[in-house]
């Protein structure tokens, strides 16, 4: 707790903090129009003998904006969602929260997937995977020449 000293000059003082605050919060409120902010898609991951599927909330994004990466058992989804289209003319923003937005997701599953027969779907918003499962190779006898 800090104690200050009661002068004729505190209450001059208190409006002057009060003021430097009021800015802080207003800068940090008022997000750079042209920044591109980071997220992390919600992720449901099921899976079945043959096959696993992946969900995502991808919402705005289009399906050429969508990034798929398969390297073995590693899956790495990139997306991003275009800004907010800018006003007529005549016209001037009051408040925007709508910017440009990168999705990201990188996961590891427990067996490797086989990329060709693999599909990926994007509909309503909903990012949906499904990849199917590498089969192992039954074991093969080696000739010694």
């Amino acid at each position: 707790m800090f104690v200050l000293p009661m002068t004729r000059h505190s209450h001059e003082f208190s409006r002057q903090l009060e003021r430097q605050i009021e800015r802080r919060l207003e800068s940090l409120l008022q997000a750079d129009s042209k920044a591109i902010s980071l997220r992390s898609p919600a992720l449901d991951v099921s899976e079945t003998d043959r096959e696993y599927r992946l969900q995502l909330d991808l919402p705005g994004v289009s399906k050429e904006a969508v990034k798929i990466t398969i390297d073995g058992r590693r899956i790495t989804i990139d997306a991003e969602q275009a800004a907010a289209p800018d006003t007529s003319e005549g016209s001037r923003v009051l408040h925007r929260e709508r910017a440009a937005t990168r999705f990201s997701r990188n996961l590891t599953l427990p067996q490797e997937v086989t990329q060709g027969d693999s599909s990926a779907t994007l509909e309503h918003g909903v990012l949906t995977l499904t990849l199917v499962k590498r089969q192992a190779s039954g074991a093969s006898q080696l000739k010694v020449s």
